[in-house]
């Protein structure tokens, strides 16, 4: 089989799939990426470019929609003069490259498109408005520019032969229309990289050594916490995070806290209520007395160095809106990480409290502090969560768990021939 992934990024979430595709399965994979530099080893990388976008003069609700219609224009252009390639099956990011023009070149190949989220302007697992808690109005044009962003997504699930979400949470958010075209597969974990290889530098009882963690020397008393996010947004429960992390060390002053991620924003409209702060982590150091002696903000980590910090944590924090789920979740599970989670859709599907880890009200920060607490006291008490965290991951969210589902689902779709399904719509790919 020869597969053609698109993708704005390289590897995203296809790149470990095609590596592991190329070594056990003897498949040919080629990865059209707008991401130049990186190493793709045994993938080809076809790298195309954006030549437009959006101006001020697109309509604020239209803009990403521009976006996204230039990478389908430049993946496009860079695969038509490429007509040694000749794929079997085209799997696809829908928004990032689409793959929507494809089908001009490759009218006779099924396309199978990665679906992450349908935006919803109101319920309660809407993830507009749900930050009720910080008192900001949120704009009209956002809540029409939610609308508009479905519009790229709309398309693709009209074109596509087939498509799936990696989480249930992530599926219920679709048209009703549109879910028997739908499949429910992870990403997938690469244990290999995020497994509990950590265990070493996590304190054992009446130990006594010095822990060497990220360069820090951590004394054996003191009590490591871990939070990650791309950027440190209120989606992600930044302030959040803080306001806990501060009842933390008031009470058990022999905490470290290691923050990981960027000071951007990567979601929603924080920018229009920083009053002059430049981000969104100096809006809300600005806004209390934090003991910053006791935070280590380490910026993004590669793969293996955030694996290392993720099993020695004594207890990982997760916080989210019900929005796509973050990789770091299901990273510190499978590194066997205590995690106390926020009792949001997205988390309640992976972690059930008191079994796999734990979970507190997104906004009940006194309850997360008490919880924390626990943990911190006595976290050999609570390693049993992690363990089974690290079983849940390698039975159902492993690579080795969702490789075989990918592989069905590839060779399904290849076997269905498009002039039936152009024709007869009701033998198209099902959902299971």
């Amino acid at each position: 089989m020869h597969i053609l992934y698109v993708h704005q990024n390289f590897p995203a979430q296809f790149g470990h799939i095609g590596t592991r595709l190329v070594e056990r399965q003897g498949w040919k994979i080629t990865f059209v990426t707008n991401a130049a530099g990186t190493d793709a080893g045994s993938i080809e990388r076809v790298v195309y470019k954006v030549a437009g976008g959006a101006t001020k003069r697109n309509h604020f609700c239209s803009c990403t929609f521009e976006n996204t219609i230039w990478h389908c224009d430049g993946v496009y252009q860079a695969l038509k003069p490429r007509t040694d390639l000749k794929p079997d099956l085209i799997v696809a990011h829908s928004g990032f490259g689409s793959s929507l023009f494809l089908r001009e070149l490759y009218p006779q190949v099924p396309v199978i498109n990665l679906f992450e989220f349908y935006y919803h302007t109101g319920g309660p697992d809407c993830d507009m408005g749900f930050r009720h808690d910080l008192g900001w109005s949120l704009p009209d044009a956002y809540l029409h520019r939610a609308r508009a962003r479905n519009a790229m997504i709309l398309l693709d699930l009209q074109n596509c032969d087939a498509g799936y979400t990696p989480t249930r949470f992530q599926f219920s958010r679709f048209p009703a229309e549109y879910q028997p075209k739908l499949r429910v597969i992870f990403d997938g974990i690469d244990r290999s990289t995020y497994h509990g290889h950590g265990e070493e530098l996590r304190p054992c009882p009446n130990q006594r050594r010095v822990r060497q963690i990220l360069g820090v020397s951590v004394p054996p008393s003191t009590r490591v916490i871990t939070y990650v996010a791309r950027g440190f947004e209120s989606m992600r429960g930044f302030d959040i995070f803080m306001k806990t992390a501060q009842r933390i060390y008031q009470q058990y002053p022999d905490a470290l806290f290691f923050v990981v991620g960027s000071d951007r924003i990567c979601y929603g409209d924080d920018q229009n209520h920083l009053d002059g702060a430049v981000s969104f982590r100096e809006w809300v150091l600005s806004k209390d007395q934090y003991d910053l002696t006791k935070f280590r903000f380490v910026g993004m980590l590669p793969a293996g160095t955030l694996a290392q910090l993720l099993a020695a944590a004594d207890l990982h924090i997760y916080l989210t809106a019900p929005f796509v789920l973050s990789w770091s979740l299901m990273n510190a599970l499978s590194c066997g990480a205590v995690v106390l989670g926020s009792r949001t859709a997205p988390v309640l599907e992976m972690i059930h409290d008191g079994t796999n880890g734990l979970l507190e009200d997104f906004f009940d920060i006194e309850g997360l502090a008490r919880t924390a607490l626990r943990v911190l006291k006595d976290p050999a008490a609570f390693r049993p969560l992690g363990r089974s965290a690290e079983t849940l991951i390698t039975d159902q969210y492993s690579l080795d768990a969702v490789m075989p589902r990918f592989v069905d689902f590839y060779n399904e779709a290849r076997r269905v021939q498009v002039e039936t399904r152009m024709t007869k719509p009701e033998v198209r790919i099902k959902s299971e």
